[in-house]
């Protein structure tokens, strides 16, 4: 079993940062092997944002290629997401996961808003 616990979420202006944090816990951490963020917009399906490998290699999608990073603390079982000039579109509930012995684990979400 693996537990995520996400943070850093909040309301900010059009163009502003955030950062995301999610620490995972639990039996199954050792095994842990991609970590990722998705995210979930007002009437929308939740939406892949990015994910990293264990070994590094990060993914994102289009929308916010060259506006997010996403790293990871394989010591600490912690990923996080760096967002930078954040858009309207942008807002969002967002969820990590982690890919652990073949299993999807999801955090509970946290809340993104930005503001016009």
């Amino acid at each position: 079993q693996v537990q995520l616990v996400e943070s850093g979420g909040g309301l900010v202006q059009d163009g502003g940062s955030l950062r995301l944090s999610c620490a995972a816990s639990g039996r199954n951490t050792f095994s842990i092997s991609t970590l990722g963020w998705y995210r979930q917009a007002p009437g929308k399906q939740r939406a892949f944002v990015a994910f990293i490998t264990r070994g590094g290699t990060a993914n994102y999608a289009d929308s916010v290629k060259g506006r997010f990073t996403i790293s990871r603390d394989n010591a600490q079982n912690t990923a996080y997401l760096e967002m930078n000039n954040l858009k309207s579109e942008d807002t969002a509930v967002y969820y990590c996961y982690v890919l652990s012995g073949g299993l999807n684990y999801w955090g509970q979400g946290t809340q993104v808003t930005v503001s016009s």
